[in-house]
């Protein structure tokens, strides 16, 4: 890696790949041991684009015989546990999440080690140490946060802090430390996101460094060196020399290029692109040329257009005029091309080329020449039982895929289903996705994802809670009733049910009502799938789908309705054949008009 210290002036920029130039020193200064520890790490490949480039900084508390062995576990753990977190999760997610973990098993190591009754003074003979992390992704830089190391950017001959000491002044130049690591159960994280840009200087250092040597001194003396190594070793001699008698770390960073700003950092919350505005065949576009407009609804619009690079034939999804100032719109669309780019599987709609540098807010997919699974309803009769299985077995595996990844959709529904030539089905609009760790994201799209979608919507939605894949499931499970029947398995009531007493008054129909030629076992798999309390769903989406391809006798009525109350077409025709047996039969032994009833007695003769 290099190290030599880049003017901001000849930064090489926007060069589609994260470089940095780091330079590390670290002593013990005046003291017998240093129990700084600090570490750096470039991945190569995809975890360089998911996670991106992370430095860390920790400083054992000078009263513990374990701080050394802290700061080594809160780096190290950091450095390896965060590269093993989901890529689905976003930096801020990841990084929380690995230090709330270090913690625990700080403080669980520490009351076994020392009980679990602590005072203060026996409470920092644990492991217990400050922590800092820089975390470059994208083009923005992430902070943690966690005691009174530092974090600052140079900006020019002037020092920016990113972090604040988390020290509490006792008066007469006393304090002590507010937080740190394997203190307590929970630790308090200072998080910070700010964009970067090529050329911009990072600085990390412990406090025996900062609280000895103004942020003037720190520029003038990065300015001198030569190289960052040397301007972190002049950092440490500086402070040393101001009377620092603490361990002495500093660690420097240069950006020198970044990769294209894409939906990775607009998704987040950074992003200033304007809407789309609306498009008309023919019309040039960002790279790409106008073939048709596929949709034009109030609240997105959908073009067939051809990359002027590549040729390939892609569909672009922008917003609506109607939303094209709504932030949670916003958010919807970019966390759609987000999640297409972190998907591969024959059932979910694949992203277009990869991310590049777009000058306005849209998504791009393949192009599926199909119909919507709304509109093959519409035009079809009811499928035979083997299509409607396919049919399920094909949702069901894009779903899991999804799941696999912590992911669920929340919207499937016909409208978001494509057919293609009649049985091949793909599975569309991540808009509404909840992605784990990134519900911030995620969240502001769940109030528009409902909207004229709710009849698919799993009820928990209602009262409040979390989506989880039994969500899915519900979904899944309604479309496949709606296909063999037309109809839904509570009616149009599920919506309205809004609380757990509504919802316990909600009755399911039997499929068998509606269509005879379902078999009874298919219909206990519906109706397991579609339950209203998800506890008593499959708790797994194989399980739906295995039950339908063959009967599961724990799910047979020991006691099976009578005819009547099932009120199946087969019931409603024997009724029909008795009722006109019966009316033959009258009207057969009815008397004929004017002949005497032969049961009537003659009347007597008078005299």
């Amino acid at each position: 890696m290099a190290t030599k210290l880049i003017p901001p002036a000849k930064a090489t920029g926007m060069d589609s790949v994260l470089r940095i130039a780091s330079g590390q020193f670290s002593s013990a200064g005046a003291k017998p041991d240093n129990q700084d520890f600090h570490g750096i790490l470039v991945p190569e490949g995809a975890d360089l684009v998911a996670k991106g480039i992370a430095i860390c900084l920790a400083d054992g508390i000078s009263t513990s015989r374990l701080g050394a062995a802290a700061a080594e576990t809160a780096v190290k753990s950091f450095l390896t546990d965060y590269y093993c977190t989901s890529p689905a999760w976003s930096a801020r997610t990841s990084g929380e999440r690995v230090i709330a973990a270090t913690n625990s098993w700080m403080q669980a190591h520490n009351r076994r080690r020392l009980g679990p009754s602590l005072s203060d003074g026996e409470r920092e003979q644990g492991m217990i140490c400050t922590f800092s992390a820089l975390v470059l992704k994208g083009c923005c830089a992430h902070v943690f946060h966690v005691g009174d190391c530092r974090i600052a950017r140079l900006v020019g001959a002037s020092t920016e802090e990113l972090t604040e000491a988390h020290r509490v002044e006792l008066g007469g130049g006393e304090s002590y430390l507010g937080r740190a690591l394997g203190v307590n159960r929970h630790v308090e994280i200072d998080y910070r996101r700010v964009a970067i840009e090529p050329g911009d200087l990072f600085v990390l250092t412990s406090d025996g460094v900062h609280e000895f040597i103004g942020d003037a001194e720190i520029a003038a003396i990065v300015a001198r060196a030569h190289t960052l190594d040397e301007a972190a070793k002049a950092l440490c001699r500086a402070a040393r020399a101001n009377g620092s008698e603490d361990n002495l770390t500093a660690q420097l960073v240069q950006v020198e290029s970044l990769p294209l700003c894409g939906v990775d950092d607009l998704v987040a919350g950074e992003g200033a692109l304007p809407a789309a505005p609306i498009l008309a065949e023919g019309e040039a576009f960002d790279g790409y040329r106008i073939m048709e407009v596929l949709h034009a609804g109030s609240r997105s619009h959908v073009y067939m257009a051809q990359d002027d690079a590549t040729g390939e034939v892609v569909a672009i999804k922008a917003l609506s005029t109607e939303l094209a100032q709504d932030p949670g719109a916003l958010g919807a669309l970019l966390l759609e091309d987000w999640v297409m780019r972190r998907l591969d599987h024959p059932v979910l709609l694949k992203a277009g080329l990869p991310d590049r540098s777009r000058t306005f807010a849209y998504s791009v997919s393949e192009y599926v020449a199909g119909e919507s699974l709304h509109a093959w309803r519409l035009a079809n009769s009811p499928p035979e039982l083997a299509l409607l299985r396919d049919f399920v077995k094909q949702l069901a595996s894009g779903l899991q895929a999804l799941h696999r990844r912590e992911m669920v959709h929340r919207d499937l529904r016909p409208q978001n289903v494509l057919v293609e030539n009649g049985r091949a089905l793909k599975i569309v609009d991540f808009g509404s996705v909840q992605v784990a760790g990134l519900e911030d994201i995620a969240e502001p799209a769940l109030a528009g994802a409902h909207a004229g979608t709710m009849q698919y919507s799993a009820p928990e939605l209602y009262l409040g809670y979390q989506a989880t894949p039994q969500s899915d499931l519900y979904s899944l499970g309604v479309i496949a009733y709606q296909l063999l029947t037309g109809e839904l398995p509570y009616g149009p009531q599920v919506a309205n049910a809004r609380s757990r007493a509504a919802q316990r008054k909600l009755a399911y129909t039997p499929v068998t009502e509606h269509n005879p030629d379902v078999p009874d076992w298919m219909d206990a798999a519906i109706r397991k799938a579609v339950s209203i309390d998800p506890a008593d769903r499959y708790d797994e989406i194989s399980e739906f789908v295995f039950d339908l391809f063959k009967p599961n006798r724990e799910l047979a009525d020991p006691r099976p309705l009578p005819l009547f109350h099932r009120r199946s077409a087969r019931f409603w025709q024997l009724v029909s054949a008795v009722l006109a047996a019966a009316l033959l039969i009258s009207l057969l032994t009815r008397p004929v008009a004017g002949q005497d009833h032969p049961s009537r007695p003659e009347p007597e003769a008078k005299p």
